[in-house]
């Protein structure tokens, strides 16, 4: 049994560290080589697969293709791509090197653009395939999966970290550390064909074996969408939507911003960005563990309220932070710790407020649409418009993202723009969706 939770920790472990290589520094390393007014486009990439991606490798998971296979075939196909990404972007590197004070240069995005567009598409859903692996390994094996799975998911996080501290802290022979250069896909797509060969000694899991004849409909969980047709689940998630546009905001612009102070203040925080935004990770996993007892004292609807009153403390600190200050980079830091309860309550809330209303008829379908909602629409539009927004006021300098000379304080007024929204969100729910917390309701969707 040890053995079997062992060898799920290492696919967790790697899985995260396959995205953590990446998704918080990749702008920084655009940026770097006359692709910064394109950084929105690489994380809208990411919503867009992740709306369809998951269901159609769901689809084949269920009925054709063993879990762990396709979960080995997806990481090989993903960190393949990623690796073509990185040779490119060498390319990429060797021509902003050269064109070094010409302010009208603009990199080529689609040499790179493409295959990392495809190596995300066959990455995103190796989330769901890396869970439905471990839920049915960890059955077969005898052991309660509701309490096995949830230290080895940590480890995921752990792994997340580790990946973030491992570029942000490792040149691999370059002038700078891998946040800001290449290395970090290479880092992504080395790890990544790692797990996929991985993969395919994890143990059976064996097809399913029903019958049950399924819509095309069903299979990708458009069904789900019966349950607009609820007022109160409608709101649910529309708000779900309307939130979902905060989540990968400051993974796209967090690490640029704190880095953009080295311009002026060569201290340690600006220098490693991607080490002060772990914190972030960090606060997730420790504020995981305290989901289940927020919910359970004050209920759905006011967990929710708290994740979204901390969206808005994230954007806020960030609006007043910098390195160059004490106060400043506490105030970084509260905007990491509060990260935490922002993501998790969240999310947790919310698959936990689907669960609990959702017929049992169509669970799987309307945990996807909540899925699709957040991480899908919400964060697809909600990066693209972020990006429009840092442009107006920001510009790439030097290699830095810094705001705009026309400007005051243009980092700031985006990151209280970023907050305005949030908190406008925050009131609208707490005046709109009527819920009633029950808490015998919830405790038994719990157990």
């Amino acid at each position: 049994m040890k053995n079997i939770k062992l060898r799920l920790i290492v696919m967790n472990f790697l899985q995260f560290a396959v995205w953590g290589a990446y998704l918080t520094c990749v702008g920084q390393f655009l940026g770097r080589v006359g692709l910064g007014a394109y950084i929105s486009w690489f994380y809208v990439a990411q919503g867009v697969v992740s709306i369809f991606m998951p269901a159609v490798m769901g689809i084949i998971a269920d009925k054709y293709v063993q879990p762990q296979r396709l979960l080995g075939v997806s990481h090989l196909l993903a960190g393949g791509f990623m690796l073509v990404a990185a040779y490119f972007s060498i390319q990429a590197t060797e021509l902003a090197a050269a064109n070094v004070g010409n302010a009208d240069y603009v990199a080529n995005i689609w040499p790179i653009f493409i295959p990392y567009v495809l190596s995300v598409a066959f990455y995103m859903p190796t989330i769901a395939l890396s869970n439905t692996v471990a839920f049915g390994t960890l059955t077969r094996s005898g052991l309660d999966f509701v309490k096995a799975f949830p230290p080895i998911r940590t480890l995921g996080t752990v792994g997340f970290i580790a990946s973030m501290w491992l570029v942000n802290s490792v040149s691999f022979g370059l002038t700078d550390n891998a946040q800001f250069t290449y290395m970090q896909l290479v880092v992504c797509g080395i790890l990544g064909v790692f797990l996929g060969i991985y993969s395919f000694t994890l143990p059976e899991c064996p097809l399913s074996s029903s019958n049950e004849k399924r819509s095309l409909a069903e299979r990708f969980g458009l069904d789900a969408f019966v349950l607009f047709k609820s007022k109160t689940m409608a709101m649910f998630f529309i708000f779900s939507m309307l939130l979902g546009v905060s989540l990968q905001i400051t993974n796209g612009y967090a690490t640029s911003y704190i880095n953009s102070f080295q311009a002026v203040s060569d201290d340690w925080f600006a220098s490693n960005p991607t080490m002060l935004v772990s914190i972030s990770q960090i606060s997730e996993a420790l504020c995981i563990l305290m989901t289940a007892f927020f919910l359970r004292r004050f209920g759905i609807k006011k967990v929710m309220l708290i994740a979204m009153f901390a969206w808005v403390l994230r954007f806020g600190f960030f609006g007043v932070g910098t390195t160059t200050t004490t106060i400043g980079v506490l105030a970084l830091i509260a905007s990491c710790l509060v990260y935490g309860v922002a993501f998790d309550f969240f999310n947790v809330s919310g698959a936990m407020f689907v669960q609990q209303e959702a017929p049992k008829s169509m669970q799987g379908s309307a945990q996807g649409l909540f899925m699709l909602m957040t991480n899908g629409i919400g964060a697809s539009v909600g990066t693209y418009i972020a990006g429009k927004v840092v442009d107006h006021f920001c510009t790439w300098e030097g290699g830095y993202l810094v705001s705009r000379p026309e400007v005051a304080n243009g980092w700031q007024q985006t990151w209280f723009i970023f907050a305005g929204y949030a908190l406008v969100v925050a009131l609208a729910f707490w005046i709109m969706f009527r819920y009633k917390h029950e808490p015998n309701k919830l405790a038994n969707i719990q157990h």
